[in-house]
């Protein structure tokens, strides 16, 4: 689950028009999602509020062995208009699950953001600045994002901590973002890392008047690359990979394949995802080095728990879908008060959902569960992993994550 402050974030990405996921980096999001996700341990506890459009803080409070804990704050030149209340978030906003990618669009024109006061430009760059100091350890983490144009972000992150070498870290990010393509360039002063990232969409160009009257893709292809070398240790590396996934116009259940591949090290890494109703998805990962000849398999699943009034069979849910269009079954939803398998919010009541089951296994029988969900004004997360060839002792870790927001 998202803490409070990464869904502040996300919602400055929003409200700046700023498409995350056209980005290598994030290629594979959604197999990460649905078969990534972490498992807490020991016990949790987070309170934050956005007491205005622009200002959150959060504070928490960790039990794993130690007692230590952490205060953050967060400033956003930019009103961010959300629900703040715990008992009002929507839950599909904050449990990271299977994400359904958007059709390409058009950078804003440069004039879109253009602000004048008497014959003077008196607009500003959206900018979000972060920091988080946790205890006792003395560490800090900082964030700084601003938005240069409608199409180049630059985010700036930093961690300073005396446990690590030269006391601290810094990574530089600049992403641009043209709707056809994207680029990123980074750097890092650990090993002085540089590095270099790259997406292109094939299929009709966003900026292009003409794609606009065209018919909605159903699917979008999508490959790219990235390269990073570090001048201190003189070593480097490369990768690519390549992503098919439908689109909301898509007449049947949303699906993301993707493949991925590190000539370097020998990993070949292929996963698929499907949306296989309104309440379900499933995903598999296929793993294999051919150097070593290695392999690994792992599946999963999300199974989301809808309120009783308001339950819809999966095999009805796919045959309507397939007899009545994407349009028909989203209007039909959205009256129903759901969230729709395009992945588009229908309503932010927390009538719709009241949680979210997630599954995985390996090759090995190390398995992986996750209830997440809200009990009264409080968003919960509790899991525990287990090794079943381990009889001695099956449960490998036990956690409970609780976040309260005002």
């Amino acid at each position: 689950m998202f803490t409070f402050m990464d869904y502040i974030q996300n919602a400055f990405y929003s409200a700046s028009h700023w498409n995350r996921d056209n980005s290598y980096s994030t290629l594979t999001a959604t197999a990460q999602a649905l078969l990534d996700f972490q498992t807490p341990r020991g016990l949790h506890l987070h309170i934050s509020s956005l007491p205005t459009p622009n200002l959150a803080t959060s504070y928490s409070l960790n039990n794993v062995g130690l007692v230590d804990g952490s205060f953050s704050y967060l400033y956003s030149s930019l009103p961010l208009l959300v629900p703040s209340k715990s008992s009002k978030l929507d839950l599909h906003s904050v449990v990271r699950g299977y994400r359904q990618i958007l059709p390409l669009r058009a950078p804003d024109p440069p004039w879109w953001r253009e602000t004048w006061h008497r014959g003077k430009r008196v607009d500003t760059r959206d900018t979000l600045l972060y920091g988080r100091l946790f205890l006792p350890q003395n560490a800090l983490e900082v964030l700084y994002m601003k938005r240069l144009t409608p199409t180049r972000l630059l985010k700036v992150s930093a961690v300073s901590d005396a446990a690590l070498p030269n006391g601290g870290t810094i990574l530089a990010l600049f992403q641009n973002d043209y709707g056809k393509y994207s680029t990123e360039y980074l750097y890092s002063s650990d090993s002085a890392l540089l590095g270099v990232r790259g997406l292109y969409n094939f299929g009709p160009d966003p900026r292009d008047a003409a794609a606009a009257s065209q018919p909605p893709l159903p699917a979008i292809f999508s490959a790219g690359a990235e390269a990073y070398y570090g001048v201190l240790n003189k070593s480097g590396g490369i990768s690519t990979g390549i992503r098919f996934t439908t689109l909301p116009s898509h007449a049947s259940f949303p699906y993301t394949m993707t493949l991925t591949l590190n000539p370097l090290m020998g990993n070949l890494s292929s996963t698929y995802a499907v949306k296989a109703g309104g309440n379900l998805a499933l995903c598999s990962r296929f793993d294999f080095n051919f150097y070593s000849y290695e392999s690994g398999v792992l599946v999963g699943c999300e199974l989301w728990r809808l309120r009783r009034n308001r339950e819809i069979k999966s095999e009805e849910w796919a045959k309507k879908m397939i007899r009545e269009g994407w349009e028909t079954v989203d209007r039909a939803v959205s009256a129903a008060g759901l969230d729709t398998v395009s992945g588009a919010k229908a309503s932010t009541n927390d009538d719709d959902v009241t949680g979210v089951l997630k599954v995985r296994v390996n090759q090995d029988w190390k398995i992986g569960l996750l209830w997440e969900g809200r009990f009264k004004d409080l968003l919960f997360s509790v899991g525990t992993s287990l090794d079943l060839k381990r009889r001695e002792q099956i449960f490998r870790g036990l956690g409970l994550e609780v976040q309260y927001s005002s």
